[in-house]
């Protein structure tokens, strides 16, 4: 027991914090991680994927499994019970956290990360920009980006591989198709951190240097001009 309570507040360290310093969090980092009750050290499984709010935000729960066969039962942590996401283990309050999905109503709203990965993404106008690829997260398990696996425009985008949460205008929960603000996607970009946007500096448009002679002048004296 003096070992496990030893390795429990070991991982609760700042070192081993998930979403602490400046490396970029992807959703994929948590999954096949140990479950572990930091009240006695149990293992309580491996986490199987990962519960998003409607909106795509925040993260609210983690997938640990099924069983059955005739009535499959699913069974998930709320994120409430989660203590820290953490890059060795998920830490959880106690080992009584697990419950059935359809005893928590609203989890019929979330999105599981697994079903979240290939969408689409459009810009309102109806052109194709890319397909989510993970998120990005922050402390506590908030969603602050999306990676992407591919992309089909040019620019930023293109170049970074991710758009931030605060471009996206509709989840596309309801038709499979995510709607961004392409512009805001190009202006800034959810940095390494998974917490902070980078200011995009954008080329000035090219002056035209025509020598062509002012639009307001007198007619004979652009024929002049044109001489």
């Amino acid at each position: 027991m003096r070992h496990k309570a030893w390795r429990v507040h070991y991982l609760l360290s700042d070192r081993h914090s998930f979403g602490k310093g400046n490396e970029m969090r992807l959703g994929k980092d948590l999954l096949n991680k140990p479950i572990i009750s930091v009240t006695d050290g149990r293992n309580l499984g491996a986490v199987k994927d990962i519960y998003l709010d409607s909106q795509l935000a925040q993260i609210t729960g983690i997938y640990t499994g099924s069983e059955g066969l005739v009535r499959r039962k699913h069974f998930m942590i709320p994120s409430e019970s989660v203590v820290i996401f953490g890059i060795d283990v998920i830490l959880v309050k106690n080992r009584d956290v697990i419950v059935q999905e359809d005893e928590r109503p609203e989890a019929v709203a979330w999105v599981r990360l697994s079903k979240l990965k290939g969408r689409q993404v459009d810009t309102s106008g109806g052109t194709k920009v890319a397909t989510i690829g993970d998120i990005i997260m922050g402390e506590d398990g908030q969603i602050t980006g999306f990676s992407l696996s591919k992309v089909y425009v040019e620019g930023p985008v293109a170049e970074r591989g991710r758009i931030q949460r605060e471009a996206m205008l509709d989840p596309g929960n309801e038709d499979g198709l995510m709607t961004i603000d392409l512009t805001k996607a190009e202006g800034s970009q959810t940095g390494d951190s998974g917490g902070e946007d980078t200011a995009v500096t954008t080329p000035p448009e090219t002056e035209d240097k025509t020598d062509n002679p002012p639009s307001d002048a007198p007619a004979d004296e652009v024929d002049t001009l044109s001489k």
